[in-house]
């Protein structure tokens, strides 16, 4: 299916609202986590790389996403968002109270994420002019990218979920990192000598919250 982007509407004033991309890994965990907390949020469809960037009026930074709060608050980085979102409701905690596993939990996040950012750079420097695209800074990414989905399965190993028993925001985390290197990087097939990934994305593909944040087709 082909996808238009939408031209950019502002935010109602009276609810609280997501400015994201429909194919940023950083948003769908947002949308996700927003989901499994059944909070009530606008979305509010925005492309930070458009010419003119609308996002720049809520984070200077020009990024995606970005959470306006009911009282006009932004909150921005989507690390920062789901650790707020994570407290304004008591369904479903997705990050443990106890130090220790909540660090473990943030670390599994920061891997994924910085999986997204790897990837996210290949797609940028392959956007550029061939003369001026560096295969070496591919090359570099995409190491960052192999290495870092290594660690997952290693760090995953025999666990029904990454943080042992319970589904937890490291889930969501990379969920979102694996679906992004399927949208942006398929011939890198990450399932390939990745049984135990290959199975935890199928698992989190059954899920609603999943289901309904696919990015669209280019």
């Amino acid at each position: 299916m082909l996808y238009s982007a939408p031209s950019f509407s502002p935010p109602d004033s009276d609810r609280m609202k997501l400015i994201a991309s429909l194919t940023s890994p950083y948003a769908r965990k947002v949308r996700i986590v927003l989901a499994e907390k059944k909070i009530d949020c606008q979305l509010v469809e925005a492309l930070p790389w458009a010419a003119i960037n609308p996002v720049v009026e809520f984070n200077p930074l020009g990024k995606v996403p970005v959470l306006v709060l009911d009282d006009g608050t932004n909150l921005f980085d989507s690390r920062v968002i789901v650790e707020y979102l994570d407290t304004v409701s008591p369904v479903g905690r997705l990050i443990p109270e106890p130090s220790r596993q909540r660090i473990a939990i943030k670390r599994w996040e920061a891997l994924a994420d910085g999986i997204c950012d790897a990837a996210a750079a290949i797609v940028l420097e392959l956007k550029r002019p061939v003369p001026q695209q560096s295969s070496d800074w591919v090359d570099r990414q995409r190491d960052k990218v192999v290495r870092g989905v290594q660690e997952l399965a290693q760090e995953l190993d025999d666990k029904p979920w990454c943080n042992g028993e319970a589904y937890s925001l490291a889930d969501i985390a990379t969920g979102c990192a694996l679906g992004y290197l399927d949208f942006r990087q398929p011939e890198l097939d990450w399932r390939s000598g990745h049984a135990v990934l290959a199975r935890l994305a199928d698992k989190l593909a059954k899920r609603p919250a999943f289901a309904e944040t696919i990015p669209p087709s280019p």
